[in-house]
C-alpha cells in the first residue's frame, strides 16, 4: 500500500490554568526564592489533518511564564497549517526559525513543544500504535515513584501516610523533599520517612538546587546511609563543575537537569560528566524532537534516565529509552485526561491505546481561559 499524502487542516491552541488543591512549597520557598504554588498553566495543541487523523499534545508551566507560551505559539502555528504533519523534524525547523530572534531554548521552545507533542501522538494515532511503540520501546511497562505527596509543606506524618497510599497503589518508589534552610530539620525527616518505609523502599530525595557546594557535599556525606536512589538537584542547575565534583566524590547517584531549557544545556551536562541520572523535561526543552536528540546523547554517556513531570507523555519516551529508566508519577494533571495511566507492582504500564493515549476532559475545557485557531475547522 502506498503512502497516501496528508495535510494539516487545523490547529487549535488552547491556555488552561489548572488549582491544585492546596499551595505546594519546595525547598526554594522556605529559602525566600519562590512562592508556593498554587497552579499550573498548561498549553494544549489539537491538530486535526485533511484526512481526518488528530494529535494532542501540551507543554506547561509552574508559577509563571505561562501567557508567554501561549502567545508565541499564536505567533508562529499558522505555519504548519497545509503542511505534512509527518514531516515533523521540518516543521519543528520551521517554527523554529520563525522565532529565531528569541533564542533556540526557554518559552521560546516550550511554546513549540505543545505543537510537537502533537504532532508525534498524530503519527502514532495514524499508525494505530502506542508513542511508545512508533519510537521502538524496550519495555511495555516503567519503574515509577512519587513526588506529589512528598513536598515540604507536608509534615512527615503526612509523607509517610501518603507514601502507604502510593506504594498500596502499586508505586514502586518513594520521593521527598528537602534542601530546607536546617540541616538537621532535612535529616529528621529523612530519617523518620525510611524507618517508615523500611530498608527495601526505593527511596529518593530532592533538595531542588538549594545546597551551595559545600553543604551538598556535607548532606550528600551523610545521606549515604539512608541507601537512597538518587540525590536529586543538589546544587544549582546551571552549575556543571560543582555537579561533576558531586557525583565522583559520592557513592549516592546524582541526578539532575529537570530546569534545563534546551537540548545544549544538557549537552554540557553530559559533557561534563555532571550526573549519573539524567531528568529531562520533554515540554521543557522543545519536545519529542529534542528529547530524542537529548536521550541519544544520554545513553551514549552510559547516563540512567528519569524524565521530570508530564508522565503522560514521559512514559512513552522512557519505555523507548536503552536502559531501565524511572518515570515521575504525579497526579496533578489527572483531571485534565479522561484516560488514566495503570500501575502494577511498581511499574507504570504503557497504554495500548494510540498516541499518547490520553484526551482532553471536560474538566479541562471548563479551565480553558483562551483559545487560538488556525485553518479550517
Amino acid at each position: 500500500m502506498s503512502y497516501a499524502p496528508d495535510a494539516i487542516r487545523h490547529l487549535t491552541l488552547s491556555a488552561a490554568t489548572l488549582p491544585l488543591a492546596g499551595p505546594i512549597s519546595d525547598a526554594k520557598v522556605f529559602t525566600g526564592r519562590q512562592r508556593p504554588m498554587t497552579e499550573v498553566a498548561m498549553l494544549f495543541a489539537e491538530i486535526t489533518t485533511e484526512q481526518g487523523f488528530t494529535g494532542l499534545g501540551f507543554s506547561y508551566s509552574k508559577r509563571a511564564g505561562g501567557p508567554a507560551q501561549y502567545a508565541h505559539a499564536k505567533e508562529v502555528a499558522e505555519l504548519v497549517i497545509g503542511e505534512d504533519p509527518n514531516d515533523i523534524a521540518k516543521l519543528y525547523d520551521r517554527l523554529l526559525w520563525a522565532g529565531a530572534s528569541v533564542g533556540r531554548s526557554g518559552v521560546a521552545t516550550q511554546a513549540l513543544a505543545a505543537i510537537d507533542i502533537a504532532l508525534y501522538d498524530l503519527k502514532a494515532r495514524r499508525a494505530d500504535l502506542p508513542l511508545a511503540k512508533l519510537l521502538g520501546a524496550h519495555r511495555d511497562s516503567v519503574r515509577t515513584y512519587n513526588t506529589s505527596g512528598g513536598f515540604l509543606n507536608a509534615s512527615v506524618e503526612e509523607i509517610c501516610e501518603n507514601a502507604s497510599k502510593s506504594l498500596a497503589q502499586g508505586i514502586g518508589g518513594i520521593k521527598i523533599k528537602v534542601g530546607l534552610p536546617d540541616a538537621h530539620e532535612d535529616l529528621r525527616r529523612v530519617t523518620a520517612i525510611r524507618e517508615h518505609l523500611g530498608p527495601d523502599v526505593p527511596l529518593m530525595v530532592d533538595a531542588n538546587q538549594q545546597w551551595d557546594r559545600a553543604t551538598a557535599l556535607r548532606m550528600g556525606r551523610q545521606l549515604e546511609d539512608f541507601n537512597l536512589v538518587w540525590i536529586e538537584e543538589p546544587l544549582d542547575a546551571y552549575d556543571v563543575e560543582g555537579h561533576a565534583r558531586l557525583t565522583a566524590a559520592l557513592d549516592t547517584p546524582i541526578a539532575t537537569g529537570e530546569m534545563l531549557a534546551s537540548v545544549a544545556e544538557h549537552e554540557k551536562l553530559i559533557a561534563g560528566r555532571a550526573c549519573d541520572i539524567i531528568q529531562p523535561d520533554a515540554p521543557r526543552v522543545g519536545g519529542i524532537t529534542q528529547f530524542l536528540r537529548l536521550s541519544t546523547l544520554a545513553h551514549q554517556a552510559g547516563l540512567m534516565l528519569a524524565p521530570h513531570f508530564a508522565m503522560e507523555i514521559h512514559l512513552h519516551l522512557a519505555a523507548a529509552y536503552p536502559t531501565e529508566p524511572w518515570v515521575e508519577h504525579f497526579d496533578w494533571l489527572d483531571q485534565l485526561f479522561e484516560e488514566r495511566l495503570e500501575i502494577a507492582e511498581g511499574r507504570m504500564l504503557v497504554p495500548q491505546r494510540p498516541g499518547l493515549g490520553v484526551s482532553l476532559s471536560p474538566r479541562a475545557r471548563e479551565l480553558t481561559h483562551a483559545t487560538a485557531e488556525f485553518g479550517r475547522s
